[in-house]
């Protein structure tokens, strides 16, 4: 069994170290304690123990991670960073004295081996400090200090000191350390007993056998005296105080505690004075971590049922709880709600003007608060494509379009007229057309059908683009009142609101006009003066754009016509020089009707295009 009460060898002994001569039986000398204990000592008489236990563990449970032999003071052993895992005291006797058998105790103080330890266990959110065991000592046993391992061990560093004639140095488990694991009923393993494997230890500290002369101590007139204890203020467990009187060493009558040292006098401990247990209470742990750093997760924490007797505090079965609502033992939990991938921007163009490229678009990682967060906190395996493949076609195309329509969008003022545009690859003609570019022929053009009378009508403009090249699609228009009256003026929804308004938005299928007639723009004139030719492709497309013989014959657009009918005029353009020295190829290849060819090949195209007016004006 387990027992956290004092015996009373151990409280005699630590009234004994308080009621021992100290300083102040030096006072005006000028003399002080040292970190050994000795009034007016060096520091000779005590060895500092340290380091730092950082073993890696595996096994969920106790482990064993250093002893702390008897005689020891100054003992403060502290996790380096908070975790999940927790501090345990044993006595070597067999006794737990801190979060022993599975349960964890508050942070408070405890008494064992002879000496008060202070149990911290920083819960402030942000504080990264972790647990600690403090006690000034000394002990008068050994006692074994464990892991309960939960998480990676962040590192232990423990510290105490020894008298010099005991060095004794820390008994660290081996780089093993699961053979110190405890089964599943104590809490610890079966015998307690220290490892000794083949783990490294501390360097064994020297013997001192010539400790430092003591100054002479001087007898004290009075002192304090244990004189009984208060009467039992509670129905179970703890509630009866020790009581202390000032006395005189010569008679032991009792003297005005002003006499006696303040600063000595023993501490009143609390103790169980009713044998009657308590009643039995859920002990709640602390909440673990949320088990997802967003979004919806879960929590859990240790509820047990416990009871106090006398001065021990017990684990007991849950039946004897049943009076109570027992705790939650799991609770959902959400830190914060996940990131999600949030589509920025729309495609960019395609990166080539003809053939296969690719484009792109903005993709980024958005917190719930609307900031840009690394991608590592969204789900990867759902990022949206930010880059892909474009497909342009043939490289070689020109703009088809057809006739402007004869009927303008309003019955007056103004309004507009509209015509078809497409881009297609040059797979019937064998002229050297370039690519469409991107100075796309304009498909609506302003029509006016005259001043409209004062009255006050809805007006609507133009339609947009239909939203589909081909099939069902939408597009839409402004939609305005307007007041004619030499001119428009807007006016409010309301005054037209007796008439029907036009509506804003409207079907549309481009390709459901049957086949129409497309050309593409006039090539450049053959000859510059005295009349020649241009010419340009006529195609009869069917909704689907393929070739068609649907077109009326009668509406087939002109593929050639004349031009440049004014007589040439003679002179010599010094600017006009061949760039290139095969400009006779493009002579033979009768390229000169082109102005591109015209420019770079300018004095050779220029001497056929004499020669050739030349032979027209004998015949």
């Amino acid at each position: 069994g387990t027992s956290f009460g004092r015996s009373n060898t151990c409280l005699h002994s630590e009234l004994l170290l308080l009621l021992s001569p100290g300083c102040d039986h030096y006072l005006g000398s000028g003399k002080v304690m040292d970190k050994c204990g000795v009034c007016g000592g060096d520091n000779a008489t005590c060895r500092r123990i340290s380091g730092v236990f950082k073993h890696s563990l595996t096994k969920v449970g106790y482990h064993k991670i250093v002893e702390i032999p008897e005689g020891a003071t100054k003992i403060n052993i502290t996790e380096m960073v908070k975790s999940r895992n927790y501090l345990a005291l044993r006595s070597r006797s067999g006794r737990s004295i801190i979060n022993g058998n599975w349960a964890i105790d508050r942070p408070g103080k405890y008494e064992g081996g002879g000496t008060m330890f202070t149990y911290r266990r920083p819960n402030e959110i942000r504080s990264t400090a972790g647990e600690s065991f403090l006690a000034t000592g000394p002990t008068n046993e050994i006692l074994d200090v464990y892991m309960i391992f939960q998480q990676p061990n962040p590192g232990v560093h423990y510290e105490y000191m020894l008298p010099s004639e005991k060095p004794v140095v820390p008994q660290q488990p081996s780089h093993r350390p699961e053979g110190n694991a405890v089964n599943g009923q104590g809490g610890y393993n079966q015998h307690g007993n220290p490892h000794h494997g083949g783990g490294r230890e501390p360097p064994r500290l020297p013997d001192n056998p010539l400790p430092a002369a003591q100054p002479p101590r001087r007898t004290r007139e009075y002192n304090w005296k244990l004189a009984g204890a208060t009467e039992c203020s509670a129905s179970c467990g703890k509630g009866q105080h020790s009581i202390f009187h000032c006395v005189s060493r010569l008679n032991h009558g009792q003297v005005s505690e002003a006499l006696c040292d303040g600063s000595s006098r023993p501490t009143s401990q609390e103790e169980a004075c009713n044998l009657e247990p308590c009643p039995a209470f859920w002990d709640i742990g602390e909440w673990s971590d949320c088990s997802k750093t967003c979004g919806l997760g879960m929590q859990h924490r240790q509820v047990l049922c416990r009871q106090i007797y006398a001065n021990r505090t017990l684990n007991v079965h849950t039946s004897r709880c049943r009076h109570l609502e027992r705790p939650e033992t799991g609770s959902t939990c959400q830190m914060k709600i996940c990131s999600e991938w949030q589509i920025r921007s729309e495609w960019t163009a395609c990166s080539v003007p003809c053939g296969l490229g690719q484009r792109s678009r903005e993709v980024r990682c958005v917190s719930n608060v609307g900031d840009f967060v690394p991608d590592e906190e969204c789900n990867m395996k759902l990022r949206p494509i930010d880059v892909e493949n474009c497909d342009l076609g043939s490289c070689a195309k020109s703009w088809f379009y057809t006739e402007w329509g004869n009927r303008c969008s309003v019955d007056c003022g103004m309004g507009v007229r509209t015509r078809g545009v497409l881009c297609l690859t040059n797979h019937i003609s064998s002229l050297p057309l370039e690519v469409c570019g991107s100075e796309r022929p304009a498909d609506a053009q302003v029509c006016n059908n005259g001043l409209c009378e004062n009255r006050i009508e809805w007006f609507s403009g133009p339609w947009s683009q239909c939203s589909a090249e081909c099939g069902a699609g939408s597009q839409q228009r402004s939609v305005v009142c307007l007041k004619s009256d030499e001119g428009f003026v807007i006016m409010p929804p309301y005054e037209c609101s007796s008439l029907d308004r036009p509506l804003g938005q409207q079907s549309c299928n481009l390709k459901a006009c049957g086949a129409k007639w497309y050309h593409t723009d006039w090539s450049a004139c053959s000859k510059t003066c005295e009349g020649g030719f241009r010419v340009r492709e006529v195609r009869c497309l069917s909704d689907d754009t393929l070739s068609s013989e649907g077109c009326d014959e009668q509406l087939r657009p002109a593929e050639r016509e004349d031009c440049n009918p004014e007589p040439c005029t003679p002179g010599i353009d010094e600017n006009c020089r061949d760039k290139y020295f095969n400009c006779n190829v493009v002579v033979q290849a009768r390229l000169c009707v082109y102005d591109y060819y015209k420019t770079t090949c300018c004095a050779s195209c220029s001497r056929v295009s004499h020669r050739q007016s030349i032979q027209l004006g004998r015949r």
